[in-house]
């Protein structure tokens, strides 16, 4: 089996049994019922809102974090080992290396003995999280467990980064398939055993804690065969990564001087963005389809100076072992003695270098404007759209006060069911059509669904208010799936993290306020019902918004074309 195809497979298992929690789709009857008997309107005011602001709060530093560490210091970790050796169990801890964390010498081939911790972190989270909704009752553990949650949750972005931080470029697509299928169908499935266990009564609500019990644990486990990840973006770099990182200018490396340079072609996915860029190689490297380059041991591709103004594409290091081993072979075939080993390359901790790459890949994606349409669309809309999937279920109870009809998990099973689809379909929508009608797309996508979530908080009928959410949501799927497309095409590499990071804090600092504004003691202080007529006239307002934005631009447009066209004379005429 092909190293990439493995990964992904062990990625697929970690992220179905994460995504496998079929009791979230009934925690509102599970919270409001006899085994906790919380009102409500207490759920409303004094629980779940402690759970947006706790993710608001960490998934700044978890996205740090989880660079920090995707290249772990040895100086932080004091591993035990345990093995048998002749019938005795013997303990053993690793030597700690250095105290300083600053530097790091050790072999790469030391680190590959590191475990992801944020990934394990989150799982261990997870099992925490479940163990007090089983086994305790105070309004008090269910607090912390909104905590608990916002951080599970804020570490989600682990996961996400380590799939393209351990998988090479070319295989994006294909990994990023199967990852996806793989969460859709653990939400999926969550959606389907919920409503079949609950529907034949062969469960309670309380009784699906154990099944999401069960999976985060077995995510914990598996989580420990995740293989690790040596690379790290931002704050961890070699002497030929700071070197690279200097401007034109003051940086010289053998490679530039003694070798001609080529044009570095730009990215086929975006052949306008990066026209007028180039790169310094050597004509040993060869350039590959996705943008990557191979070159020889100690070769370093730098930037070219480009007018002011304009941003340097980032810098990357290229090393392989590939032409040592090519010397080697040589030399023992001609009968001279192999070429020695190339020493190990030192990696320090920069923050400095750190702050330079952040803001660089900051300045080159946000000032693009398409890159500032969709990123702005996807805050906002996220914002809204995890708002109603938080507090759907108390609009449910309100509607069924009864609990007549519990199709909860039903409801969620479609909806993921239609959001794959709509995905699909979003992935053979040609991009061209949506970056040129862009503003007047988002402008009807934002009050088709305000005008659904307007309607559930008039909506008398369970059924009717299950069907809104299903295809309020799967409007949702198709237009995030679109945005996160475009956006990327923009993207220089190795920026999709932050940039993608950045939308979704946006999101959670927005869906923070409305939740100050509409649930609140410093706010409103509403009901389901009037909070969904509330988020309604939000994406009514969104709508508004961009359809401003579009009137103005057609309206420059039309200007710009009339200036552009020669005036008529009387000759011609």
């Amino acid at each position: 089996m092909q190293p990439w195809l493995k990964v992904s497979l062990l990625l697929c298992v970690f992220g179905f049994f994460r995504e496998l929690r079929p009791s979230e789709p009934f925690v509102t009857e599970f919270l409001s019922g006899e085994w906790r008997d919380i009102e409500p309107e207490q759920l409303n005011r004094d629980v779940y809102p402690i759970g947006t602001y706790s993710h608001l709060a960490l998934l700044v530093f978890m996205f740090l974090l989880t660079d920090v560490l995707r290249y772990e210091p040895p100086s932080l970790l004091c591993l035990p080992i345990i093995f048998r050796s002749a019938g005795s169990i013997k303990f053993h801890e690793t030597s700690l290396r250095r105290s300083n964390f600053a530097r790091m010498d050790e072999q790469p081939e030391a680190l590959e003995k590191k475990y992801k911790s944020i990934i394990i972190f989150s799982a261990c989270v997870g099992i925490v999280i479940w163990s007090l909704l089983l086994w305790t009752e105070t309004l008090a553990a269910l607090q912390v467990v909104q905590v608990l949650y916002g951080t599970y949750m804020a570490s989600e972005v682990a996961y996400y980064t380590y799939i393209y931080a351990k998988i090479d470029r070319d295989k994006y697509q294909q990994v990023t398939g199967n990852t996806r299928a793989a969460v859709l169908l653990g939400r999926f499935l969550s959606g389907v055993v919920s409503q079949v266990l609950i529907s034949t009564g062969a469960m309670n609500v309380r009784d699906l804690n154990y099944i999401t019990f069960g999976a985060q644990t077995f995510s914990l486990l598996w989580s420990f065969v995740l293989p690790p990840v040596k690379t790290s973006v931002y704050f961890y770099s070699s002497a030929r990564d700071d070197a690279a990182d200097q401007p034109p200018s003051t940086t010289t490396s053998t490679a530039t001087t003694t070798a001609p340079t080529t044009t570095d072609e730009p990215r086929a996915s975006d052949p306008e963005q990066h026209r007028g860029q180039t790169a310094t190689t050597t004509p040993a490297s060869q350039q590959q389809q996705d943008g990557h380059t191979e070159a020889p041991l100690a070769t370093i591709t730098t930037a070219a100076e480009k007018p002011e103004g304009q941003n340097r594409k980032p810098t990357t290091t290229a090393i392989t072992s590939s032409s040592n081993n090519d010397d080697d072979d040589a030399a023992r075939n001609s009968g001279l003695p192999p070429s020695p080993p190339s020493p190990p390359t030192r990696v320090t901790f920069s923050a400095s270098r750190a702050v330079r790459l952040l803001g660089r890949h900051f300045v080159a994606a946000y000032r693009q404007l398409p890159v500032i349409q969709w990123s702005l669309w996807w805050s906002l809309a996220m914002a809204g759209f995890i708002q109603v999937q938080v507090y759907v279920q108390l609009l449910w109870h309100e509607i069924d006060e009864d609990q007549g009809t519990l199709f909860n998990g039903g409801a969620e099973a479609l909806l993921t069911l239609l959001g794959a689809a709509s995905a699909m379909v979003a992935g053979y929508v040609a991009n061209r059509i949506f970056e040129q009608w862009a503003l007047w797309i988002l402008t009807v996508c934002s009050a088709v669904q305000g005008g659904l979530i307007l309607y559930s908080g008039f909506a008398t009928n369970i059924w009717v208010a299950y069907a809104l959410y299903i295809l309020f949501g799967a409007a949702y799927l198709f237009m995030i799936t679109m945005a996160s497309a475009i956006v990327a095409k923009y993207l220089e590499e190795d920026s999709f993290g932050l940039i993608f990071g950045i939308n979704t804090f946006v999101a959670i600092g927005m869906q923070s306020l409305l939740t100050l504004a509409t649930i609140s003691e410093r706010g409103l202080m509403l009901d389901p019902r009037e909070q969904f007529k509330v988020y309604g006239g939000y994406f009514l307002v969104l709508a508004i918004i961009y359809l401003i934005a579009a009137i103005v631009s057609a309206c420059l447009t039309c200007a710009a074309n009339s200036k552009a066209k020669p005036p008529v004379t009387g000759d011609e005429t």
